[in-house]
């Protein structure tokens, strides 16, 4: 159907549309012809299918995700909260901070390279349309079996993506994380994040306001690459017998998005933009319904003025087409000129397709023919709300009750080291270098901490060292065993990651990774995870700013674990005052922060030595873990402190690993009185993280601990070039890195 015009869908009621095939319920679309009082033309079922669909209207989600305003923490910092492109934050000096982290889990299965590569250019225009300059990009990404054949399909094109796209940007990657677990075979979470940096009034929002200003579409053309892509490919459980559920993945060309940021920087600067939208989701449909509902009157929009690439393409296709690399300006009529001057110089197309209204409707044309009319509030704001069933699963109490405390433990020291061994070398604890080689960590200059530390950190200013920091967790295993606890804990990791690199966690965005919203027992799983990271966000004081829910990711019946993977923002006042997680320094005391309990469901020595998933997650104590985050921020501040790394995956000895083959320093340790050598090692109990210590401040930092009520022991020093756990065993450096190091290049090089 390429032309239904208005008139003509209210003179022919009984014209049977594809609403099914497009993604819309029965009832969905008879609520459409209830709003509009008549059949939705061809190209109004087209905008209303993928701006209802579950990955643009949060259908799912809305009556949960409610939590993160009404628990919202007071916070002087925040500037921009849920409901814009991004969340924005004062981070100081006049400076503000925008970040996000979104899914682009389906397309990323479905087409590897271009799923991952146009995942980090949403995120990124996103950025863009909040008045930002992007200054970084973080990958989280969950990928199945790393034996798997299908898994060495999928991620070596998923690494080329996110390296591709986002190198040729000129954007350091500066941080994220690679689990592989079975659970995600058939649905991979390829979730991308991005920061950018703006003076305080430099930010821009989403809306077209006064009647007379032109809309502009600048960027690259639209083609049928992505119609109905993520907003569709997102929205239902992957199906082969239902072919809508694959359509072309978006392509993406990262160099026409350099050209982008830069246009649009400039037109910012000289004031030219009224309001801005990016086109991601749903494309020309998203960005003409949210501008026009965000703004103070209606819309007038010319179709036969949008740039093609393909001129066969049916007004319906351009409406639904994601095809990357564009963007929408709302600018005033005596600035157009110099709108599309700028535009010009840096090579990027831009046309103006219609104009601000001074009415309440969005009204598209096509050949002289209205084919849309429609209030653009019930498009882009008033969909569905879905109040889904949901119920603790049957199976929940049997997981929880199958206890991993009872597990066959190592009977002697030699089965110690030979457990140690391997789980550093097992594919989650084993070095990602082979991934982080492959991205430019350190374009542009400004990169002082970087994948594999515990945060990455940017230097925003060179004159003052302002920075931020920004770190991403999320464990699966500990939410499937409890989704309320599981989100806290992936809180309270991105939170302690932040502060051990000494900067101070502002803010949250997160992205929600669940199966099907249909199944009650995953909608259960979400509740809980909502619930949790919005008390604990109250807790911690660090407001949610924004984030992305991504529903279905599910192949029949097997869901994977429920995956909140969370992102904290921190600042700190000095760069060269932040703290590395590297032991470099021979003869530094060695102290461990917090408490050790036997606390191993769900842990990676479960996992890796029994294959294991069952009991209860570590507890939580997010007063603990606040008071953990201002030591270590003190500590670093004040000099106190050399190296500080966070205990988490595989507890202790992972860290101390790490820390000693980062800085190529071996280490000697005492098992604590009360603790056995097992239970020190691999315990993943939260709330703690271990620190070098210069001898000279030993006692200063000993004292701030004591006096803040914080554990701490004393469990080594700095030495030679081995792990020498005293009376157990002795692991040379040497032996720990060829274990450490060799795993994902052997599995995918």
């Amino acid at each position: 159907m390429t032309l239904d015009t208005v008139k003509h869908a209210a003179e022919t009621p009984d014209v049977k549309l594809p609403w099914a095939e497009l993604g819309l319920k029965e009832d969905e679309y008879e609520r459409v012809r209830e709003i509009l009082g008549r059949r939705p033309t061809g190209a109004e079922l087209a905008m209303y299918s993928v701006m209802w669909s579950e990955h643009c209207s949060y259908k799912s989600s809305k009556v949960h995700l409610r939590q993160f305003g009404e628990k919202a923490p007071a916070n002087d910092a925040m500037l921009v909260g849920i409901g814009e492109n991004a969340g924005v934050v004062d981070v100081g000096q006049g400076y503000a901070v925008t970040f996000k982290v979104e899914s682009h889990n389906h397309p990323s299965y479905v087409e590897p390279y271009q799923g991952a590569a146009t995942g980090v250019g949403g995120i990124v225009r996103d950025i863009i349309a909040m008045g930002a300059r992007p200054v970084a990009v973080v990958d989280p990404l969950r990928m199945g079996d790393a034996q798997h054949p299908d898994t060495k399909r999928v991620l070596p094109g998923v690494v080329a993506g996110i390296g591709g796209y986002g190198n040729c940007l000129g954007l350091p990657n500066i941080g994220g994380e690679l689990v592989f677990d079975a659970c995600y075979q058939g649905n991979p979470l390829v979730n991308a994040g991005a920061i950018g940096v703006m003076r305080h009034e430099d930010i821009h929002l989403a809306k077209a306001s006064g009647p007379g200003n032109k809309v502009i579409l600048y960027g690259a053309r639209t083609g049928g690459d992505g119609i109905g892509g993520a907003s569709i490919l997102a929205s239902e459980t992957f199906d082969d017998s239902k072919p809508s559920k694959r359509p072309a993945v978006q392509v993406g060309d990262p160099f026409q998005e350099k050209l982008l940021i830069e246009c649009t920087l400039e037109a910012f600067a000289e004031k030219l933009v009224v309001g801005i939208q990016d086109l991601g989701a749903a494309g020309l449909s998203c960005a003409t319904s949210e501008l026009a509902s965000n703004g103070s009157g209606g819309m007038r929009v010319e179709l036969d003025d949008v740039p093609l690439r393909d001129s066969t393409l049916t007004p319906e296709e351009i409406l639904m087409s994601e095809s990357q690399e564009r963007m929408c300006a709302v600018v005033e009529p005596d600035k157009v000129a110099r709108f599309l001057e700028i535009c010009d110089k840096w090579d990027v197309i831009a046309t103006v397709v219609g104009e601000v209204t001074d009415g309440d409707r969005l009204e598209i044309f096509w050949h002289g023919e209205k084919i849309v009319d429609v209030d653009p509030r019930t498009v882009a704001h008033d969909g569905p709300v879905y109040e889904r069933p949901y119920a603790r699963p049957s199976w929940q109490d049997a997981l929880q009750a199958d206890d991993a405390n009872k597990l066959a433990r190592p009977a002697n020291a030699d089965e110690l080291r030979e457990q140690v061994l391997k789980l550093v070398a097992a594919p989650n604890q084993a070095a990602k270098s082979w991934v982080t080689d492959q991205y430019d960590r350190f374009v542009q200059g400004n990169t002082v901490l970087a994948q594999p530390e515990d945060s990455g950190m940017i230097r925003i200013n060179e004159e003052t060292g302002l920075g931020v920091a920004i770190a991403t967790d999320g464990n699966g295993r500990f939410a499937k065993l409890d989704p309320y606890k599981g989100a806290q804990l992936a809180l309270a990791e991105s939170y302690r990651n932040v502060a051990a690199s000494g900067a101070k966690p502002l803010a949250v965005s997160d992205c929600l990774n669940f199966g099907s919203p249909e199944d009650p027992d995953v909608m259960w799983q979400f509740a809980e995870a909502i619930r949790g990271l919005a008390d604990g966000c109250l807790e911690l004081g660090t407001p949610v700013t924004g984030g992305n829910v991504s529903l279905y990711n599910q192949t029949g019946e097997a869901a994977i674990h429920p995956t909140p993977v969370v992102a904290v923002l921190g600042v700190i006042d000095d760069v060269a005052r932040r703290t590395p997680m590297a032991f470099k320094e021979e003869g530094q005391l060695l102290y461990l922060l917090g408490e050790t309990r036997e606390e191993f469901g769900g842990s990676a020595w479960s996992q890796v030595i029994h294959g294991h998933l069952g009991g209860l997650p570590p507890e939580v104590d997010l007063a603990r873990e606040r008071l953990l985050g201002e030591i270590l921020i003190s500590a670093s501040r004040d000099g106190m402190i050399d190296a500080a790394h966070d205990l988490s995956d595989g507890g202790l000895v992972q860290a101390v690993a790490e820390s000693c083959l980062r800085g190529g320093r071996g280490a000697r340790l005492v098992v604590p009185d009360g603790l056995d050598a097992f239970t020190f090692l691999f315990s993943e109990s939260a709330g703690r993280a271990v620190v070098s210590v210069p001898r000279s401040e030993e006692l200063r930092f000993t004292d701030m601990c004591g006096a803040r009520g914080l554990p701490v022991t004393r469990i080594g020093v700095v030495d030679g070039d081995a792990v020498d756990v005293q009376g157990e065993f002795t692991l040379p450096l040497s032996e720990l890195r060829e274990a450490h190091e060799a795993t994902l290049p052997g599995l995918f090089a």
